[in-house]
């Protein structure tokens, strides 16, 4: 006998079941009866939870963004932590190295997914801007950042626009050689702006020779 789902589980189903398909064969491949026939439900219960593919796109987004503001507040709550160590796990908490994320950062920089690829990234700068300008701010006020204007969170969204789009292969086909050149020239720009110790931000540079490594960027 078959056992009805809340509407909280039936939601995360269809949730799951497109971003399954959106990642393996893209977005715009991907039409609503496609996600029917994974979930196995009708047009009409579909409907009942989006309105829209784009809908669905939207939820999905809106659950990477709440894995990583859960993971930043929590950063934020501990005061054992000084800024700058705050501040790399923030960074290092994007990296393709976390939560066994490889095959959807694959799948994300294909050009299939552009849309979803270049909204979660919006989507997220636009949330997590503010809590890495309060590390910031704390950082300042423990004496090892200085920034030359009190705008911290708009300097803030303009260092992650730079850094989300311009280092993204994804969106540029930047080889190995001028991703990690423009990688070195990133961090050599947030010391400058921050006046931060020179080398402190070493951990950007490497994390992007790893992910040259990992996936095999020419």
């Amino acid at each position: 006998m078959a056992t009805s789902k809340s509407h909280d589980e039936r939601r995360l189903e269809i949730i799951q079941a497109a971003e399954q398909l959106f990642m393996s064969q893209g977005y715009n491949n991907t039409t609503i009866v496609h996600i029917l026939r994974k979930v196995g439900i009708a047009k009409g219960t579909l409907y009942y939870y989006f309105q829209s593919k784009e809908e669905i796109l939207d939820a999905i987004v809106e659950m990477y963004i709440a894995q990583g503001v859960k993971a930043a507040e929590a950063l934020l709550a501990n005061s054992s932590l000084g800024a700058h160590e705050k501040l790399r796990l923030m960074i290092s908490a994007q990296s393709f190295e976390q939560d066994d994320k490889d095959e959807v950062i694959k799948h994300l920089h294909q050009a299939s997914n552009a849309e979803l690829h270049i909204k979660s990234i919006t989507e997220t700068i636009k949330v997590i801007a503010p809590m890495i300008a309060k590390v910031i701010q704390q950082g300042i006020e423990e004496g090892i950042y200085r920034i030359e204007t009190n705008n911290a969170l708009e300097v803030v969204e303009f260092l992650l626009v730079g850094s989300q789009f311009l280092l993204d292969i994804g969106i540029f086909d930047w080889n190995a050689q001028q991703l990690l050149k423009r990688a070195e020239t990133f961090q050599s720009i947030i010391e400058r702006v921050l006046h931060a110790e020179p080398g402190s931000f070493s951990y950007i540079t490497e994390m992007y020779q790893r992910f040259v490594t990992h996936f095999e960027v020419k």
